[in-house]
């Protein structure tokens, strides 16, 4: 269930999406979010499309590890999609009681669909090939500038990359409970949805704890460090644009005129 959801996760490889600088993805990223609420056509929705399946071929991230996590959004995507049919007004095409189907609201629901499906998607491009410390120096260093008017970003991009790098760890625990209960005789899949959301609720404590616990180590592991923010530090692997980052940012503005164009 928990394995299923990739956010945080990085994926080694040897690929042309590895190889970038994680500003450029991070700016692509960005860009190809605008992009896809831009999009209103069947026309700029394919190139999106065809957009993303290139980018994962770069990656060389297998198509089912990465459409692995939309398990865990399939039931907002079923709500969401529901809505949009049924509460859409528009010209009725199917009718049953209160319920009303209509041809906006299939449009809309087909757009909105295809948009979360291409978005985490797309998400999970840049997470799966980059590093949460990658991510971080890479957010710190787009922020920079807002350093001028006292904005923390340091401490920012620090609380962004735990929160990434916590994710698969606190899901992995999650796992082993459930694990662990279910070899004592617990049930969590039997019932109906109010039973199951209870049966959900011894997990939490233990899940609490641990990610207490967790917190507290990491807080004494950097006040073991003398860490003392990000003023006078200096990188490890200092961030460097190549000839590689330069063409994506090419291709990335040229997506987006393409999709505006559209």
């Amino acid at each position: 269930m928990f394995k299923d959801i990739t956010l945080g996760q990085f994926y080694q490889a040897d690929s042309v999406m590895h190889s970038l600088d994680p500003r450029t993805k991070l700016v692509g990223t960005f860009l190809y979010i605008i992009a896809l609420f831009i999009a209103n056509d069947a026309a700029a929705m394919a190139a999106a499309v065809v957009f993303l399946c290139i980018a994962i071929a770069l990656s060389r991230v297998p198509a089912s590890f990465m459409f692995r996590g939309m398990k865990g959004i399939a039931l907002i995507l079923l709500l969401t999609v529901g809505f949009n049919i049924f509460l859409t007004p528009g010209v009725p095409i199917w009718t049953w009681g209160p319920l009303k189907v209509t041809a906006e609201g299939l449009r809309s629901a087909a757009f909105l669909a295809c948009r979360l499906v291409l978005l985490i998607s797309g998400t999970s491009v840049m997470t799966l090939t980059t590093t949460p410390n990658s991510l971080t120096d890479a957010m710190e260093s787009l922020l920079l500038p807002l350093t001028h008017i006292k904005v923390p970003v340091h401490e920012i991009a620090l609380m962004m990359s735990i929160a990434l790098r916590f994710i698969p760890i606190l899901m992995e625990e999650t796992d082993k409970i459930m694990k662990a209960q279910m070899a004592r005789g617990a049930d969590f899949e039997s019932g109906n949805f109010m039973k199951r959301a209870k049966s959900m609720v011894p997990i939490l404590v233990p899940l609490f704890v641990s990610a207490f616990r967790r917190a507290s180590d990491l807080a004494m592991a950097m006040e073991a460090r003398c860490y003392s923010g990000g003023e006078g530090r200096t990188k490890l692997k200092p961030l460097k644009y190549g000839r590689g980052d330069v063409v994506a940012y090419i291709v990335q503005i040229a997506f987006v005129a393409a999709v505006i164009l559209l």
